[in-house]
């Protein structure tokens, strides 16, 4: 299991604030659904402190939070910025993690994604055309 202490400060940061980061780039993928998005983000949160014990490395980091709000001025910042920052932190549990924590931090982030997509119809679609394209940015930025 690999925990906090084997992450500087500004990695457990940068851990704590990418999967956040991907829910918030699912929320600006389109225009409409914004409060039930939002709210479908902070529920994957909330689900997941109850699913404790399955992974000692992502009970820490999802009891811990989001680190911040985003700090982008601008939609194509954000995509940029989330996507970047979801590569490095799966770079970071490449080289500091176990496989399985990097698999379970993966699953949680894919997850929360795509339960944000599904949180409200956009143009009679669970998940529209550009939730989707972002959903698979998301994935390949994790899988490296």
């Amino acid at each position: 299991m690999t925990g906090k202490s084997a992450f500087t400060e500004q990695e457990w940061d940068l851990l704590r604030e990418a999967p956040a980061n991907a829910g918030l780039l699912v929320v600006t993928a389109d225009g409409g659904g914004t409060f039930r998005e939002t709210y479908a983000l902070a529920k994957a949160y909330a689900d997941a402190r109850k699913e404790h014990g399955a992974s000692e490395f992502l009970d820490e980091l999802v009891a811990a939070g989001p680190k911040r709000g985003p700090r982008a001025h601008s939609n194509e910042e954000l995509h940029d910025k989330a996507l970047g920052e979801l590569r490095d932190a799966a770079d970071l549990l490449r080289a500091k993690a176990t496989p399985e924590d990097l698999e379970s931090y993966r699953k949680f982030v894919l997850a929360l994604a795509e339960r944000v997509a599904e949180a409200h119809k956009e143009g009679g679609q669970a998940v529209s055309e550009r939730e989707q394209a972002v959903l698979g940015e998301i994935e390949g930025s994790l899988s490296g």
